[in-house]
């Protein structure tokens, strides 16, 4: 009933609000709060159904009783059906006096004066200031808190917070171990992934279809395996509806609606060359770090952290979605870091410099921010990607006017970036006492994202105008994204017989580039056979930009265009350690070869490799059924 009040409240509450209310910009605000009051009319039905199978019970025994008290003297031919009706209702009364000493127990338990108590379960703390006990332990009380998490001592003197539905009120008289264990009955699962027994009888049958309803991060936060501000996240799940949000797709040359001309590809027949574009977003985005951000329990194994961000308007994803992989020390896991500049052999998925372009007109235009850890369960194997929290950056101010460049601290909230007043980690306040003092202790102990915004250099502009008018990426390949689009734009609009033709485009480049740009590591292929052919120009090669875009299509298929097709490099897996080692191992043997043999030619005619089975299209570039129309996004 408690539950269903505070569903109550919080619908009440909901109706309340308004879009002023709302920390960041939020699209179609009316129809989301619609879905949410649908959701939690559906969470108090679900609760409703829930009283009344816990109350079929007692219904039950209540009416078998006043049967047996209605019924009147019976004559001595019905002796012996009363004495069967009389060792049915002692039976009954047998089972609920069980039920009224579980109920004395729980009152027992709650007793401030009941100091001893004995652990029923294994429980491993889930963060810092629980307390880790084994299943028979004597735990000693100070503080009962109405949250259920208590304060306890054990017999070393290590005090910490407990759950309470892994104690039981300690009796000095107690059963042998084998019948205590057919009568204790643990609640919650354990972080251990210890078996719970199943209780008998239709209260259980009725919670076990309550949580069954619950999805992987409501069972998560149930055990305790990641803070209630955790929920799945968003930017990964719209990462794996498609190519939509890719940066892939991004890269392709956007149609005009007439679908006759392209949009962000203009030529200048006096240069020779793609005309620059400068956008209404044009800057970099370097991330400097994260502090303080909580940590999840022993019973899942963390394969990833990163950053993962995109241009949003409070209603749509208006670029591609970038993600940075940050770095951390196990002496302090709360704190991530980020490479503030990537070169030689650091992967670019490091790269904490982003470049940021966008010629959007929308007025609440900003960064939306999503940091997330890969993970998998220890006692399942199931994979999954959590957001830690998010937070939103507007970039342009209310009179328009572009925010200043310099350095942010952006606090993280919990939940989806649809939800409002959602902490990442509650326990921080929970924990944190009324006074100034400790209040600006937990201030300080929220988690934040530190970045820092730069305009463009003039070197960086040299580079950057040239790109797609909508892209997020690394600055440490950028140079590589120039290539492509100046062999796009000689392709599209200077070597083609007629603007009018849309013949396919015989070019490996074109035909396969977009697909390295989603392959972080054969960027770095390319960037690391790049830099070395490089560093043997002279002066005047590096100025003659037809000689280096000639240089760079050697490069290109010496080096990442015959590892695209090879059967011993493994598919591309997110956080999968022992598929990224092997990737790694292939590709930097194929490099050496290729240096040592100056070229590619003597590995790919070598028996030992093989390759998959030629498709045209690696070499046949669709530019029209690849180009992005004017209402893409």
């Amino acid at each position: 009933m408690q539950l269903k009040k505070l569903v109550e409240e919080n619908t009440n509450a909901l109706r309340d609000l308004k879009k002023a209310d709302e920390p960041a910009p939020v699209g179609n605000y009316n129809q989301r709060k619609e879905e949410e009051e649908k959701l939690l009319l559906k969470l108090s039905q679900q609760l409703q159904k829930l009283v009344l199978a816990l109350d079929q019970d007692h219904t039950t025994k209540k009416s078998s009783v006043d049967k047996h008290h209605q019924k009147g003297p019976q004559s001595e031919d019905e002796n012996e059906e009363e004495d069967e009706s009389e060792d049915e209702e002692s039976s009954e009364e047998k089972d609920s006096e069980e039920a009224e000493d579980d109920d004395d127990e729980d009152k027992l338990l709650d007793d401030p004066n009941v100091k001893e108590c004995v652990a029923v379960g294994n429980f491993d703390a889930q963060q810092e200031g629980d307390l880790t006990f084994t299943k028979g332990e004597i735990l000693f009380i100070h503080d009962k808190k109405a949250d259920g998490w208590w304060v306890a001592e054990n017999s070393r003197g290590e005090r910490g917070l407990v759950p309470r539905t892994y104690l039981a009120v300690h009796k000095e008289d107690d059963e042998s171990p084998e019948q205590s264990e057919e009568q204790v009955e643990v609640v919650d699962e354990t972080a251990d992934g210890t078996e719970i027994k199943k209780r008998t009888g239709s209260h259980w049958s009725a919670l076990r279809r309550a949580i069954r309803e619950n999805d992987t991060v409501e069972v998560l936060t149930t055990i305790g395996a990641v803070p209630a501000g955790f929920r799945l996240s968003t930017l990964f799940q719209l990462l794996e509806e498609g190519n939509q949000f890719r940066a892939s797709h991004f890269l392709q040359p956007e149609l005009t609606p007439s679908q006759l001309a392209f949009k962000d590809l203009v030529w200048d027949a006096e240069k020779d060359t793609i005309s620059p574009r400068p956008t209404r977003v044009s800057l970099i985005v370097t991330l400097c770090g994260c502090k303080m951000i909580p940590l999840p329990g022993v019973s899942i194994q963390v394969l990833s952290r990163h950053v993962r961000f995109c241009l949003f308007d409070g209603n749509r994803v208006l670029s591609n979605i970038h993600t940075v992989r940050a770095t951390w020390q196990p002496k302090n896991p709360q704190t991530w870091g980020f490479s503030p500049k990537v070169t030689g052999i650091l992967p670019s998925l490091l790269d904490g410099d982003c470049f940021v372009r966008s010629n959007s007109l929308a007025a609440d235009i900003g960064l939306l921010f999503e940091l997330g850890i890969t993970y998998i369960r220890n006692s399942t194997g199931e994979r999954g990607e959590l957001s830690c929290g998010w937070a939103f950056l507007k970039l342009f101010t209310s009179n328009g006017m572009p925010v200043p460049a310099k350095m942010y601290e952006l606090p993280l909230n919990g939940g989806t970036p649809c939800e409002r007043g959602v902490e990442v980690d509650p326990s921080i306040s929970r924990r944190a006492g009324s006074g100034v003092l400790h209040q600006f202790m937990a201030l300080k102990k929220q988690p934040v994202l530190l970045l820092k915004l730069r305009s463009l250099s003039m070197q960086s502009k040299d580079i950057l105008y040239f790109l797609p008018e909508t892209l997020i990426g690394s600055m440490c390949y950028s140079h590589l994204l120039l290539f492509y689009r100046q062999i796009l734009g000689d392709a599209l609009l200077k070597d083609r017989a007629s603007l009018q033709s849309t013949d396919l485009i015989c070019n490996p480049i074109l035909a396969t580039f977009p697909q390295l740009v989603d392959q972080p590591d054969l960027m770095d292929a390319l960037r690391s056979a790049w830099a070395d052919r490089e560093r043997t120009l002279k002066r005047s090669e590096k100025r003659d930009v037809e000689f280096l875009k000639s240089l760079f299509v050697l490069v290109y298929h010496d080096s990442v265009f015959p590892l695209l097709h090879s059967t011993l490099l493994p598919p591309y897996k997110w956080a999968e350690e022992e598929s990224e080692a092997l990737r790694w191992k292939v590709i930097a043997d194929f490099l050496k070869k290729s240096r040592e043999h100056d070229g590619a030619l003597q590995y790919l005619l070598a028996a030992e490799n093989t390759h998959t089975a030629f498709d045209i299209s690696e070499l046949a570039y669709d530019f029209l059924g690849e180009a992005r129309d004017d209402s893409s996004v």
